[in-house]
């Protein structure tokens, strides 16, 4: 299954409410239901288990561990990075750590260009005090 076959299948389960399997002749069977995953996702910074917050404290009296934090999905992080880490500081420290490994998957070895229309100095008068700033528009190649 592609990236974008996940996708298509995930939007169409949340569409209906509910993740179940629709054969037929089995709607609303409990030996239907697909096992739903949590909605929340371990935090990925290399070292969250280690910083000494309180919220990080698990286990019984004697042995007690600092745990990675959960990161629950919700929709203002569900499209991006945010789904998987708990803080800026255990994103930068992943960034650090990874950055190579990822620019490797998709290597850029020349620059993206976005042709423009040449650009205008424009002047606003906003009731006596003028906002002078530089007006640039993408150019339209081909109609697009």
């Amino acid at each position: 299954m592609t990236v974008g076959e996940w996708r298509q299948e995930r939007q169409r389960l949340e569409y209906n409410g509910t993740n179940r399997n629709y054969s037929s002749n089995r709607r609303n069977d409990c030996y239907s239901m697909v096992v739903h995953m949590s909605d929340y996702k371990w935090c990925h910074g290399p070292n969250c288990h280690t910083y000494k917050t309180q919220d990080r404290i698990r286990g019984s009296k004697g042995s007690k561990v600092l745990r990675t934090k959960k990161v629950k999905t919700t929709e203002w992080n569900r499209d991006n990075g945010w789904q998987y880490f708990c803080s800026q500081g255990c994103w930068n420290v992943f960034f650090r750590k990874y950055a190579p490994r990822c620019i490797a998957i998709a290597p850029r070895n020349t620059p993206l260009e976005t042709p423009i229309e040449d650009p205008k100095k424009v002047t606003h008068d906003n009731g006596g005090y003028p906002h002078r700033y530089t007006e640039i528009n993408e150019r339209l190649v081909n109609g697009n």
